[in-house]
């Protein structure tokens, strides 16, 4: 929608208010989850999963900023975002909405999303409420399914999936949605432990939970928890949900219906009530809806304007991250004559994803205007003498499911023979929730059979991954010349991409998961002793394709004098742990400094090690930067045997880069 029809539909949602029919004004809410996506010239950015690899807190703040004011602009004070589930079911269709496995980078990237969308404890006319999705464990699941159960032990759900929840509760997020599937045979809508003990009680919540889409009413038609309609709506509620998304007519009628009965009959007492209600006021009142319900559409010029759009260059440019690049094949030089190819080299579709103008993004009318395909900023960068390209495969869905074949495959034949460089652009339909439901993991043969060809005629073959999540390529692997990690750039994505490419701009982006050599063996980096141990009996087994916070550069990055301030940590004493990086190369570049710590030995299995710290760092040609972190006694809390966080006396492990001190920890 344009922003003038956003503001017939406001105006017309508040009138009542405004015209004082009602003493209560409406809280509009909308997923602008990479960006205002719904309202036409929006500002988008690269999707969650993309902005975690930039590992650049500033960066996710300023995207919450911006995407904020548009959103406000549009006439809207409430977005649901962040997605802060863990990205730890790679075969999951929500994977690229997330910020990746690793609880410590989820909270942090996410946290700062939230002080850019909020701006504060009072919400001003340029920011917007955020909510936290989706308490807690949605993305878990057992089958790789959407919206289907997990099993999640109450140990690794303290440790792994709540944590970055917590996180946005202490910078004050003020709503929060509750997640649609089934965590340990309890349906999120109705976990009154989760909702009300943890959230509410215990972290101190002050604002609403809200339920998903129709949850209230699947309680009852899939779930089957609730044998009526009215024994869900009175669960949920009395769980801790403040809010239904009922959001048909006349359902909508019949849950009120049902709600004042409970009330009446005493199901739902007035407490309970009253504790809604006051919670859904208190976010009202912070967002200023009761003093200026309908917002003034004049006061965003900044709306689309350039500072943004560089703003959303800038988020793909430290994003996109290299995986491969062998003898130097990039950057190229603009005398070679490149061929462009693969399905998802010629639509903006691609690289923006589900989330974007419509629910499943495959929509190609609503693509932004003036906005590149990866072909288009080709073509301007090299001119289209330099510039071939063949489709040589294309996507499609047929009963539900992603599939792929061969269209005018001679053509592409034909091109790679002309051309010294393919750059082969790979990847899947932009997907989400149920219809983004796969099989399995490995690319589409189609797309391989792409690069075998190229491999076959000794070309350099460049690998484009444009992909919400992590696809099976280990056959395409070996012989590829250079392989690139866009996940979902957004926009800019493909301007950002040829300008890395070309390398007018250094690659510093960092995978935010553990990417899969395998289809059947899904592994974490955290991961036990165990998981290494193989066959023959030695600790080789842990073996993906590449490991979380993996991200090659132009530039060389080398670590050394790593230096602890004692070799004892005491108490709530702190351990000042400083390392010194040095680039070693005639190229600036930005690299990813990650701290990680192991516990050697602990009465419940310790994990291998375990992201504690990080920081984006620019070092200039063959400069270096001191960085220095502080490790605590909280740092090495774990959940023992009575599910409680518990620190035990022992010797640890920091490592950075190739650095690695120890210490003991003594509690006295």
């Amino acid at each position: 929608l344009s922003k003038n029809e956003w503001k017939g539909i406001i105006t017309a949602v508040q009138n009542p208010y405004a015209t004082g029919k009602t003493l209560i004004p409406i809280i509009y809410g909308i997923d602008a989850i990479h960006g205002i996506n719904y309202t036409v010239d929006g500002t988008l950015f690269p999707q969650e999963i993309g902005l975690a690899a930039t590992w650049n807190t500033q960066l996710a703040k300023t995207f919450g900023e911006i995407t904020a004011y548009e959103t406000r602009a549009s006439g809207i004070p409430w977005n649901f975002s962040p997605v802060l589930d863990l990205g730890r079911q790679p075969l999951w269709s929500r994977t690229f909405e997330t910020l990746g496995e690793d609880p410590i980078l989820a909270s942090e990237m996410g946290a700062a999303i939230i002080d850019g969308y909020q701006g504060g404890k009072t919400i001003d006319q340029f920011h917007v409420a955020a909510c936290m999705k989706h308490f807690v464990g949605y993305s878990g699941t057992t089958s790789g399914r959407d919206r289907t159960p997990a099993w999640i032990p109450e140990k690794y759900l303290k440790e792994l999936y709540l944590p970055s929840f917590k996180k946005a509760v202490e910078h004050g997020a003020l709503t929060v949605m509750i997640n649609s599937g089934v965590v340990n045979g309890i349906p999120g809508h109705i976990n009154h432990h989760l909702i009300t003990e943890t959230l509410k009680n215990e972290w101190g919540f002050e604002g609403f939970a809200v339920s998903d889409w129709e949850d209230f009413i699947m309680l009852h038609t899939v779930h089957r928890t609730s044998p009526s309609l009215a024994d869900a709506y009175v669960q949920a509620f009395n769980a801790g949900v403040d809010m239904s998304m009922v959001p048909l007519s006349p359902q909508y009628k019949e849950y009120c219906d049902i709600m004042v009965a409970a009330v009446k009959s005493g199901k739902i007492s007035m407490e309970r009530l009253d504790d809604a209600v006051r919670r859904i006021l208190l976010v009202k009142s912070r967002l200023g809806l009761f003093e200026q319900p309908v917002p003034s559409f004049e006061g965003y010029p900044k709306f689309a304007c350039e500072e943004f759009k560089k703003a959303s260059l800038r988020a793909a440019l430290e994003s996109i991250t290299l995986l491969k690049n062998e003898a130097q094949t990039l950057p190229l030089a603009t005398s070679q004559k490149v061929l462009i190819a693969g399905p998802t080299a010629d639509n903006m579709i691609y690289l923006n994803g589900a989330w974007t103008h419509t629910w499943q993004g495959v929509d190609t009318s609503y693509n932004t205007k003036g906005c590149l395909t990866i072909r288009q900023a080709f073509e301007q960068k090299i001119g289209k003498g330099n510039c071939l390209y063949a489709k040589g495969a294309e996507l499609y869905s047929e009963d539900g499911f992603e599939k792929s074949r061969f269209v005018q495959l001679n053509d592409y034949q034909s091109k790679v023979k002309q051309a010294d460089v393919v750059v082969l652009c790979l990847g899947e339909l932009p997907s989400t929730e149920k219809p983004g439901d796969i099989h399995s993991l490995h690319l589409s043969s189609e797309q391989l059979e792409l690069a075998k060809f190229a491999y076959e005629q000794n070309k350099k073959v460049i690998l484009v991954l444009l992909e919400g999540r992590p696809r099976i390529i280990h056959e395409i692997v070996p012989k590829a010349s250079a392989i690139i990690q866009a996940y979902l750039p957004g926009d800019y994505g493909a301007q950002a991409l040829v300008q890395l490419i070309y390398g007018e701009q250094n690659f510093s982006g960092k995978l935010p998961y553990t990417y899969p050599k395998y289809d059947g063996v899904i592994e974490f980096y955290d991961h036990p002793r165990s998981v290494d141990r193989s066959k023959s009996g030695d600790f080789s087994a842990y073996n993906p394709e590449w490991d979380f916070g993996f991200g090659l550069s132009f530039s060389s990055f080398s670590y050394q004098d790593i230096s602890l301030s004692s070799n004892e940590l005491h108490g709530n004493d702190r351990l000042k742990v400083s390392v010194t990086v040095k680039n070693n190369s005639n190229r600036a570049g930005k690299e990813v400094v990650q701290l990680y710590l192991s516990d050697l030995y602990a009465s419940m299995i310790p994990t291998g090690k375990s992201l504690k710290r990080f920081k984006k760092i620019d070092i200039p040609s063959n400069g270096s930067e001191t960085v220095t972190f502080y490790i605590s006694q909280e740092d090495l809390t774990f959940v023992g045997m009575n599910g409680d966080f518990i620190v035990e006396d022992g010797e640890f492990k920091i490592q950075i880069g190739n650095q690695e001190k120890s210490f003991t920890y003594s509690k006295k």
